[in-house]
């Protein structure tokens, strides 16, 4: 997977992501639409987590590539995803096209939103609600 800029804080790579998979990720255990996308979101898992920055981004990013709701560039939902992008940035007093460290994204996500009960407010009508409920928060410390 490639990176979209190599040149950030001593050479970091930064990957676009959708602000809500800040959140999906958090409860990520191996299941999703497909096995091209579940494995596709392990690696991306594995990767983010290996000190990668983010340009948090409205619209597809490396996470929908192997999706199998993705048509062209725009998710088959999204007018929902972008409600949920939206209100991740929000919350977390973040914008479209910050990039910083996935590391502090996922801390913002885990004490603006995970920890605040805010989640259940922006996922409310996610299909995936049933698997993240009852399961730690891989941010959580």
């Amino acid at each position: 997977m490639d990176a979209i800029n190599t040149d950030i804080q001593g050479g970091g790579k930064v990957y676009l992501l959708r602000p809500h998979h800040g959140m999906c990720l958090a409860f990520f255990i191996g299941k999703g639409y497909s096995d091209g996308f579940t494995e596709n979101m392990g690696n991306m898992l594995e990767l983010l987590m290996d000190g990668a920055f983010v340009r948090l981004h409205k619209g597809a990013d490396e996470i929908c590539r192997k999706c199998p709701n993705r048509c062209g560039d725009v998710c088959v939902s999204e007018e929902k995803i972008i409600r949920y992008d939206s209100a991740v940035l929000s919350a977390c007093g973040l914008k479209e096209g910050d990039v910083l460290a996935f590391a502090e994204f996922t801390r913002a996500v885990q004490m603006h939103i995970i920890e605040t009960g805010e989640q259940r407010k922006i996922c409310t009508d996610c299909g995936w609600n049933g698997v993240c409920a009852g399961i730690k928060s891989r941010w959580e410390k």
